[in-house]
Order: C-alpha cells, then structure tokens, then sequence
C-alpha cells in the first residue's frame, strides 16, 4: 500500500525515533509499504518518520543506480534499529541532495565518504560493518531522519537563508509533487 509522505513542518519529522523489537506488529507489511511508497515517490531512501512513525526503521534502494554501479544491482534493503557508531572524518564529499519530505529543495551537503553502523536486517539479525560511497551517503542521509534532523539542517547558513521561500511555502502547503503527502497545511 502506498502511503502518504510526510513533508516539511510535521512535528515526527523532528522527533527522536525509537528502537522496536522483534514483535512489532505488522512490521513485515510496514516494510513492505515502505518500499512501495518509495518506489512509488522515485526515492533511493525512506525512513519510518517519512510516513508518520517515530521507530528506527529504514529502506533504501540503490538499483536504479545499476547502470553506473553495477554492484547496486538489486540492492533493495531494510534497516531496523540502525545506528551509526563512528565516522571517518578523514575524507568527505559535497553532494547534491533532495529528499522526499522537502519537495523542491536540492541543495549541496558535505558529508564523510565512510561510516561505520549497526543495524537489524529483516529477520532481526545483527550487523556491523563500515560502508562507504553512495551508499554511505544514503544511510547517513535517511539515519538522520531517525535522531529528528533533515538535511537541510546541514546546509551553510547563506544556503538555509537561500532556502527559506521553499521551506516556507512547504509549511504553508504551496508545492507540488507526484506522489501522496501529507503536509501541516
């Protein structure tokens, strides 16, 4: 089922998302949900508060990006209860990024080029590992909706001055997008 986004200006956007456990009703379905609704929206990424709940569970595709990095070839993955437990500060990278919560707005965001997470796949086995490239940046990118922040919290001072109609005119429910949202307005 597809289900609507949340954008800019609901208050889960900002909440803090908790971790579940195994018995989470219908989590299976709600994973399921996701994804669709990401496909649906042409999103790389969705996070649990994206669609209105605060737990830490995220899904990102990396397939549509197979032709240029064929090691994406089907990479469709859940995440539940993902952290990040260190970043290697030691290279990172400036990358436009868009998000579906924030119809409109692209800016350029730098970030570490590798990082370190924890995470549950779908069958609630534990993972470790350190990730880097695109898909680092995803993660960090979607994990960050989970602790409350957006990207644009991550933009220099002069680009959220630049921004500031956009996000207005989101709280204010003056955008367009092609896919099921729902807005303060």
């Amino acid at each position: 089922m597809i289900l609507p986004i949340y954008t800019y200006g609901m208050p889960v956007l900002r909440k803090k998302a908790e971790d579940i456990t195994p018995d989470f009703p219908n989590l299976k379905e709600l994973i399921s949900d996701m994804f669709e609704t990401m496909y649906h929206s042409d999103g790389v990424g969705l996070a649990a508060p994206q669609i209105g709940k605060a737990i830490r569970v995220v899904v990102i595709t990396l397939d549509v990006l197979k032709d240029d990095f064929p090691e994406y070839a089907d990479f469709n993955r859940a995440y539940i209860n993902p952290h990040i437990l260190e970043y290697d500060d030691s290279e990172t990278a400036i990358s436009e990024e868009g998000c579906l919560s924030l119809p409109g707005i692209h800016e350029p965001v730098r970030r570490p080029t590798r990082i370190k997470v924890s995470y549950l796949d779908e069958d609630f086995t534990p993972h470790e590992e350190w990730v880097e490239g695109y898909l680092a940046r995803v993660m960090q990118h979607e994990f960050d909706h989970l602790e409350g922040k957006l990207f644009i919290d991550r933009i220099s001072p002069l680009r959220k001055q630049m921004s500031r109609s956009k996000t207005s005119n989101l709280l204010k429910g003056k955008f367009r997008c092609a896919y099921k949202v729902k807005s303060p307005k």
